[in-house]
């Protein structure tokens, strides 16, 4: 295979030790994540009429935060490495040794969100649709930690943005974690920015989500080396994360369909300018 152009892949620590304390940059890129997020909300908790307080957005990422590390840490346990924990069930809660999952992390944040709408007595589809748009950001730094760790790298290719990963071998491969950082977080987060700035019938938000979210990753995976545990499944063709994209995306057509036939949308005013975002 030639190749007329490799681009460097930056040699960055995946930790850095302060004294007897190691920060771990996949954590970093999580906080962070998770402080845009709080602060996405309360930016649109502020506009007046909004329904939403500041405390309220505060407990949502709160519980969010918890289903996604839970989630994420429980969901790569069942979709990628269930035969590790049975023969080691304290490798679960061994965080240090990696392995978290989106779609984990998904179901985790369902879950906090359906008891965060039962506390306050909001429907979850209206909690949903708030919360959607604050996501997007927190994948893209999830992604780029994924980056900084030089895992979930590409098959070989001679495109001219081909990287070469030392956890990897020599060959230039497709740097697929900056795939999934650019389209799950910021081409996803600009979509649904934009969409969620008018009133939309309820549920419509989400099924932006799911759908797009869902066909990101599926069009990423044929790029993507599969789980070096699982390979191909389904047709040996199909890895893991593209079977668990595909209710993702029948979800959201779902979704978009049951919004737009029934229609009823959450009571929001249209947006003031020089004000960003709003909640549905």
């Amino acid at each position: 295979m030639t190749v007329l152009t490799v681009l460097p892949y930056p040699d960055i620590s995946p930790s850095i030790d302060l004294g007897p304390l190691t920060i771990h940059w996949y954590g970093v890129m999580y906080a962070v994540g998770i402080m845009l997020g709080w602060w996405l909300g309360t930016l649109r908790a502020r506009r007046p009429g909004s329904g939403w307080t500041s405390d309220e957005v505060s407990d949502l990422i709160m519980w969010s935060a918890l289903g996604v590390v839970l989630g994420g840490r429980l969901g790569y346990v069942l979709f990628y490495g269930l035969d590790k924990a049975i023969a080691d069930p304290l490798w679960i809660i061994k965080f240090n040794q990696g392995g978290m999952s989106f779609h984990g992390g998904l179901l985790g944040v369902l879950l906090a969100v359906w008891i965060f709408g039962r506390k306050t007595h909001r429907g979850f589809w209206q909690v949903a649709d708030f919360i959607a748009p604050l996501v997007p950001l927190g994948l893209f730094f999830g992604r780029m930690g994924n980056f900084i760790n030089g895992e979930l790298w590409g098959k070989p290719t001679d495109l001219p943005w081909a990287m070469v990963f030392p956890s990897a071998d020599d060959q230039p491969r497709h740097p697929t974690m900056l795939y999934e950082a650019a389209l799950e977080g910021l081409v996803l987060f600009t979509v649904l920015w934009i969409f969620s700035r008018r009133s939309r019938p309820t549920r419509a938000i989400s099924g932006v989500f799911l759908l797009l979210y869902g066909c990101f990753r599926f069009w990423v995976e044929f790029f993507r080396i599969p789980d070096v545990q699982l390979g191909y499944l389904a047709l040996d063709w199909l890895t893991m994360g593209q079977i668990l994209s595909i209710p993702m995306i029948l979800g959201g057509i779902l979704l978009l369909w049951l919004a737009y036939r029934d229609r009823p949308t959450v009571a929001d005013p249209a947006p003031v300018d020089g004000q960003v975002g709003s909640e549905k």
